[in-house]
This record gives structure tokens, C-alpha cells and sequence, in this order.
């Protein structure tokens, strides 16, 4: 493990999506998404994605070239063709559109069709609240292994939900969430350290919990498709209100795909060929509260609510309480100074694709 300036990494990142022969703008806009959600310490969605962005890129999958068209539109919605490309770029562009259109008349409501990966929601919903504006994100997903309440099998991937408002002295409000109970990376790295599964984590294909890190694994990343199991809805189990994670996951996917025409990937897996893009949806709202009350009279009334949460004397003195967003911004500070830490195996990924894309590495 190393840490790596942000701006080294940025132009390494930037460095490999020119050698793709994306256009100059789209490539800053991607590298600066991957940049703040590493920055925000979700590894799992920054440029740990290079590698796998790489093997779309050779199979055919995404649109290095993708021009985002409005094919539907009145004064507060838009239906947006992200036309294949990488969802950075789309989601950028329909959250700005979102925030135009609350501009003008108090809310904008962009939905997002034919898109990729996009990262981590909560970097679009932090757009909005810099913006004066709340905003709300979902999104459909690519991958599969969400077992949903009652079920035996997979089908839904961790369909994330994100939300942000803004504060006067505060920072924002900035909450993004899956809709699992954890990422399946974290099932991986309980593995490598020997411990046990919290309950609630993995299920099996009789919905029931386990424990045993290994065999949780071997349910996540290899036979859960065949025989059944993998990540618990949030709520873990049916005893512990797994319905409600369940439910917001198809919340997330409604909004994000069934509204947009995006597609559901236990249904997409079975009719698509590998070289078929993903048709991934978002969905992207933003809301101005001077529409509601008057200047700054929302700003300090959240300022007030996150004050009193702030000051609540915590059950372990040295843990205070925080609110959605705190860590991200404590670790963003943190690594601003001193780096982002860049695990060895996933330095051989990068250099990787360096090399697959006749750019030098300079993360060594």
C-alpha cells in the first residue's frame, strides 16, 4: 500500500482515457468523478474501475465517443440517451440539466437511458446541494447478487440511492447508500483476514445467514447464480426487516430504470450478447427550497437539525456522532494532505492497463 497524490493519480487516470480517444472534456469530467469518489474513500467505485472500464472497451461495450441527446423534454423533465457511453459524463450532464431546470421553476427531474457505470451517486447529489438545490439520485445496476426477501437466487444488484441538502455553516447533508447490507468486496476482504461474517451479510439459498467468511465468498463470487445465496437486501434478514432494503432497491431501480427505459439486469443477462451495452438508467432531481420558504430559511433550519445532532453526547465519548456525509469529508481532508492509498494488487491493475493502452505508468 502507497499513497498517491490526487493529482498524480488524476493524470494517470486522464492519461489512459486519451489513449482511448475519448474527447477532452468527457475524459475530465470521468477523471474528476473517479478522483472525488476515492477522495471520498469509496474505493470500490474510483479507479479500482480503470481495469474493468478497459475490458468494456475491448469487448465493444461502451461508446468512448458518446454524445449525450435529449430525446424528450418540457420544462422541468428531460429523457436523456447517454448514448452508450461511460455514465460519468451522462450523470453529470442530467444532474446540471436537473439543477437548470429547478433554476427556473423549482424543480428538475432528468432521467437517464443507454448509460454505464457512473461511479458513486453521491458525487451528483453533492452537485446539487453546491448548487443551493436538494437533490435526490437512483440508479439501476449492471452487476447481480442482491438476493431479494423470501427468494433463493440473485436478481438484484445494490441499486444505489443518494440524497443531499444544503446547509449555511455545515457542510451538506450528504447521504449515498446501497441498498445491500454491505459490497460484496467487503465479504472478500472479512475472508483474507479469517473473521467471521456479521449476520445479516451473506445469506444462503435458504435464506439463511452465514457466518463463515469462505463460504460466504464462494455464495458471492461463484455459485450463487447455480445454487442460490449472496448479499442480504439492508435489514440482513427476514427478521430484521430485509423487506425494507428489498423495497428500496426496487425503488432505486423504478426511478432509475423502469422510468428511463433502462434495463433490469436479470432480464438484460438472458437476451443481450457480450458485446451489447449495459442500457444502464439513472435518475437525477433537483429541488430549490427557496421555492418553499424564504431565502437561507431552509440553510438554517438544517444547520439548526445537524447543531443538535452534532452535540448529542455519544455512547463512546471517543466515537461522536455524525451525520450523512461527516466521513467522507474527514477522509477527503485526509487524503487531500497525505495521498490515496493504492493497494499493490490494485497498482498491477492500473499498470496493466497501462500498458494495454501505450501510456507510461507513473503511479510507481
Amino acid at each position: 500500500m502507497r499513497n498517491v497524490p490526487a493529482e498524480l493519480l488524476r493524470k494517470q487516470i486522464q492519461s489512459v482515457l486519451t489513449a482511448w480517444g475519448m474527447d477532452s472534456a468527457l475524459v475530465r469530467t470521468t477523471a474528476d468523478v473517479m478522483i472525488e469518489t476515492d477522495l471520498a474513500g469509496v474505493e470500490s467505485h474510483g479507479v479500482s474501475m480503470l481495469w474493468e472500464y478497459d475490458q468494456w472497451r475491448r469487448r465493444g461495450k461502451v461508446n468512448l465517443h458518446a454524445r449525450c441527446k435529449i430525446v424528450r423534454e418540457n420544462a422541468v423533465t428531460a429523457l436523456v440517451d447517454a448514448d452508450a457511453g461511460l455514465g460519468h459524463p451522462a450523470a453529470v450532464y442530467g444532474m446540471q440539466l436537473a439543477i437548470e431546470k429547478a433554476r427556473g421553476l423549482g424543480v428538475g427531474v432528468v432521467s437517464v437511458f443507454n448509460s454505464h457505470h457512473f461511479g458513486a451517486a453521491g458525487y451528483y447529489a453533492r452537485l446539487a446541494a453546491e448548487a443551493g438545490m436538494i437533490g435526490l439520485i437512483t440508479s439501476a445496476t449492471r452487476t447481480i447478487g442482491v438476493v431479494p426477501t423470501r427468494a433463493k437466487l440473485p436478481l438484484l444488484g445494490t441499486n444505489p440511492i443518494a440524497f443531499a441538502a444544503p446547509a449555511r455553516r455545515n457542510r451538506p447533508f450528504v447521504l449515498d447508500m446501497a441498498t445491500s447490507t454491505v459490497a460484496a468486496n467487503k465479504v472478500r476482504i472479512y475472508d483474507m483476514k479469517g473473521k467471521a461474517l456479521p449476520p445479516g451479510w451473506v445469506v444462503d439459498e435458504r435464506g439463511e445467514a452465514v457466518r463463515d467468511a469462505a463460504t460466504g465468498m464462494d455464495i458471492v463470487f461463484r455459485r450463487a447464480k447455480d445454487l442460490g445465496g449472496g448479499l442480504a437486501p439492508l435489514g440482513g434478514t427476514a427478521d430484521m426487516a430485509s423487506h425494507k432494503g428489498y423495497g428500496l432497491a426496487m425503488l432505486a431501480h423504478i426511478l432509475g430504470g423502469t422510468l428511463s427505459g433502462g434495463s433490469f439486469s436479470p432480464i438484460r443477462v438472458k437476451t443481450q450478447k457480450p458485446g451489447d451495452p449495459d442500457n444502464i438508467g439513472h435518475f437525477f432531481m433537483a429541488l430549490d427550497p427557496q421555492t418553499f420558504r424564504s431565502g437561507g430559511a431552509f440553510e438554517d433550519d438544517l444547520d439548526s437539525a445537524i447543531d443538535v445532532l452534532h452535540q448529542t453526547p455519544p455512547a463512546n465519548p471517543a466515537e461522536p456522532v455524525l451525520v450523512a456525509g461527516d466521513p467522507e469529508a474527514t477522509t477527503r481532508t485526509e487524503r487531500l494532505a497525505n495521498g490515496i492509498p493504492i493497494a499493490a494488487a490494485l497498482a498491477t491493475k492500473i499498470r496493466e492497463v497501462c500498458e494495454q493502452s501505450g501510456v507510461p505508468f507513473i503511479l510507481a
